[in-house]
């Protein structure tokens, strides 16, 4: 049971779209991100998954599923939002934005979507 300093595990790296496992509990994992421009459409099938601002702006677009009707919501420093499970999403950040995931362990974080920017492991730190 040791305490986790967010800041100091933010500045462990630098690499953008590549989020960072920082713990887990109830089979879900906390992992912390750098965004910088825009990532891939994707969607999360089955999981829902938790976005939170902790510095900087994000962006993120939304798809009706079926259409290319879009629509957006932007996050702030300590604002959060669940995208529920089966949700086109597409998160942009024009400046670096610092996030707080929490979704299920093992989730990829491109979706089904195979993409240059596709990491199939994660790493702790």
């Amino acid at each position: 049971m040791d305490k986790i300093n967010i800041s100091n595990k933010f500045k462990m790296f630098e690499e953008t779209w590549t989020p960072k496992i920082i713990t887990e509990l109830n089979g879900q994992q906390v992992k912390l991100a750098k965004l910088k421009g825009e990532f891939v459409w994707h969607n999360h099938e089955h999981e829902d998954e938790l976005f939170y601002v902790v510095k900087g702006e994000l962006i993120l677009r939304f798809r009706e599923s079926g259409t290319n009707e879009q629509t957006e919501v932007i996050l702030k420093p300590g604002e959060m939002i669940v995208v529920p499970a089966g949700v086109d999403h597409k998160p942009i950040a024009h400046e670096e934005c610092h996030v707080m995931l929490i979704e299920p362990a093992g989730i990829k974080h491109t979706g089904d979507v195979q993409h240059e920017l596709t990491k199939d492991k994660l790493d702790w730190i």
